[in-house]
C-alpha cells in the first residue's frame, strides 16, 4: 500500500470518529487511551469503498474471504464486491435454532481462506475465527486487518501459522493525530 492509499484510510478513519481519544475498556479487557471503532466508519459508503479497495489490493491468492461478525462482516461483504471471491461469515456463538451452526458460508475442503478484521487488539477473536474456519477444512494462513492495536495479535496469530497484515497500525492513527 502506497503512502498516499495509508494518508486517505487514516483521512477516512479520523474523519467518521473512529479514532477516539479517552479512557476505554477494550474487548479484550484492556484499558486504552484510545478506541477504534471502524464501524463509525464503514456505516458510510464512501469511507467503507476505501477501505475495500485497499483490503482487495492486499487479498491475493485466495479462494474464499471470511471474518466475524459484527465487525467485519460489512468489510468482507464490500471487498468481495471488490474481487468477485465468495465469502463466509463466522459468528461468534452458534445460532440457538435452525442448524445450529457457527458458520455461514460453504468452505469447500482446502480454500484457501483470508480473514478479514476490523481491528485487532491481543488476536484472541481472530485466532477463533481462524480456528472455526480451519475446522470446517479451510487452509488459513493470513489474516487482512483494517487497524493493528500492536498489542499482541501479530505474536498470537503467528503462533498459529498465520501472517497478520494491517492496513495501518495504532502507532501511525496516533502520528497522524498529533
Amino acid at each position: 500500500m502506497n503512502s498516499d492509499d495509508r494518508a486517505e484510510l487514516v483521512r477516512a478513519l479520523n474523519s467518521s470518529g473512529a479514532v477516539r481519544f479517552g479512557r476505554f475498556t477494550l474487548a479484550s479487557g484492556q484499558t486504552s487511551d484510545v478506541y477504534v471503532d471502524i464501524k463509525r466508519a464503514w456505516s458510510d459508503p464512501a469511507r467503507l469503498k476505501v477501505m475495500a479497495k485497499l483490503l482487495a489490493e492486499r487479498v491475493g491468492v485466495a479462494d474464499r474471504l471470511a471474518g466475524m461478525e459484527l465487525g467485519a462482516v460489512p468489510l468482507v461483504v464490500a471487498t468481495a464486491l471488490v474481487t468477485g471471491h465468495p465469502y463466509a461469515v463466522v459468528r461468534k456463538s452458534a445460532k440457538a435454532h435452525g442448524t445450529q451452526q457457527r458458520l455461514e458460508g460453504e468452505i469447500p475442503p482446502g480454500s484457501r481462506v483470508v480473514v478479514l478484521e476490523d481491528v485487532t487488539t491481543t488476536g484472541g477473536s481472530v485466532v477463533e475465527t481462524v480456528q472455526v474456519l480451519r475446522g470446517a477444512g479451510a487452509v488459513v494462513d493470513r489474516v487482512l486487518v483494517v487497524v493493528d492495536r500492536e498489542a499482541g495479535a501479530r505474536e498470537k496469530l503467528a503462533a498459529v501459522g498465520v501472517t497478520l497484515e494491517p492496513l495501518v497500525t495504532l502507532s501511525e492513527l496516533r502520528g497522524a493525530a498529533t
